[in-house]
């Protein structure tokens, strides 16, 4: 498997002592693999769905200032930070609605589909004296004999 690192421009390098010739060859196969067709297509994919994702998280998301104390907990707020947002990422896919004030509008238009559905019921099974009957009903019989 061949990596594909992109790294900044860091200018010249000493490539002097032990070891360092494995190293430099390393680095500028992936320079040359970086720089390529498919290196420039993997680039694009990641700062379209990776580096995205992290610009909306720190700068829409409030996360470029984190008023906790410790690395760890702000790796834990971090980490709950990138759930909510995968998990809003999930709910607009399955249900069309992500954020919370969309399932504003999404609790009322149930909520009226329940009292309607509800409403229909009640008005389905009510009795009611005045009702005329219908051919299909029980009072079918009724019709054809007469």
């Amino acid at each position: 498997m061949r990596t594909y690192i992109p790294e900044p421009e860091r200018g010249l390098r000493k490539w002097e002592g032990e070891g360092k010739k494995a190293e430099q060859k390393r680095t500028y196969e992936n320079r040359r693999r970086v720089r390529g067709d498919r290196g420039k297509r993997l680039q694009k994919i990641r700062s379209e769905l990776t580096e995205r994702t992290f610009a909306h998280m720190y700068e829409t998301g409030g996360m470029r200032r984190v008023y906790l104390r410790g690395r760890d907990n702000i790796l834990k707020r971090l980490l709950i930070h990138g759930a909510a947002f995968n998990l809003s990422l999930i709910l607009r896919k399955t249900i069309g609605k992500g954020k919370p004030r969309q399932f504003q509008d999404l609790r009322s238009a149930v909520i009226a589909l329940l009292f309607f559905l509800i409403s229909s019921l009640f008005a389905a099974f009510r009795p009611n004296k005045d009702r005329q009957p219908v051919v299909g009903d029980s009072d079918r019989n009724m019709l054809s004999a007469a």
